[in-house]
């Protein structure tokens, strides 16, 4: 008797291991729901920021096609974007965008989907700034968000990194001469450059390129195959290059 609790119990556990290292919601979990939940950091212009109180951008027009072809309506949760991919590896809501780059450490534990755009990490100093190039950056300081591969690059290649919650925080560092660079995904870049007036601007010289997707919990694979689908069809037919150009971005195919 006391074998079979003891196997029972352990059987328990497993089961319940299982349970818990799986968050991820099926497309008819979804469906059933009636609404796909988003987390994102809206400071992210143009894939996401905030116009009065609505969050609007790229990222969310393509979002908000992909909730129609689900039949579900789009939710929107804003907070930092340190908080998101930690929010959907958890199950808490269903989809991070947040200009969100595809890479090996974090597909280890999230979905993502098929890459939608291929992005660059720029760097953005002050007008009059001697520094010309990428290996002018040795021995100098440069700003960047929190949570962001372009803190997790500088940070791996020995620069003097000072991080912050928001872009708009990175970039005031710059402007105040706390820090000599910001570095920022490169469409980011030129939008909040623009904002300085001439103050700043983008350097011609990427500091890296990476693939932007949509991230989901472990397990979330009837869901993200669908979006893949669809994604797939919008690149082939230039639904996506069009949303761009609606934002005046200049278009990278990931397929390119």
């Amino acid at each position: 008797m006391k074998k079979w609790i003891a196997l029972i119990l352990v059987l328990v556990v497993c089961m319940s291991l299982a349970a818990c290292s799986s968050k991820g919601k099926s497309l008819e979990d979804i469906q059933n729901a009636g609404k796909l939940v988003v987390a994102t950091s809206p400071d992210f212009p143009p894939f996401e920021y905030l116009e009065g109180d609505k969050v609007v951008g790229i990222e969310v027009d393509i979002l908000e096609m992909i909730a129609e072809e689900l039949g579900v309506t789009l939710e929107i949760k804003q907070m930092d974007f340190d908080s998101v991919l930690p929010g959907v590896q958890s199950g808490k809501y269903d989809v991070g965008m947040s200009g969100i780059t595809i890479n090996e450490k974090r597909q280890k534990n999230a979905d993502f989907t098929q890459p939608y755009f291929l992005a660059s990490q720029a760097i953005v100093v002050m007008a009059d700034s001697n520094i010309t190039c990428k290996a002018d950056l040795t021995g100098k300081k440069v700003s960047v968000q929190t949570g962001t591969t372009a803190e997790e690059y500088c940070m791996a290649n020995g620069y003097q990194v000072n991080a912050y919650q928001a872009n708009n925080d990175a970039c005031s560092a710059l402007t105040s001469g706390k820090v000599d660079a910001w570095v920022v995904d490169n469409e980011v870049a030129l939008d909040l450059s623009a904002q300085t007036n001439g103050a700043t601007k983008v350097l011609d010289e990427a500091m890296t390129t990476e693939p932007y997707g949509f991230a989901f919990a472990k397990g979330s694979d009837t869901l993200v195959a669908k979006i893949d689908e669809l994604l797939t069809a919008w690149l082939d037919d230039g639904t996506i290059e069009s949303i761009f150009e609606k934002y005046d971005v200049p278009f990278v195919s990931p397929k390119k």
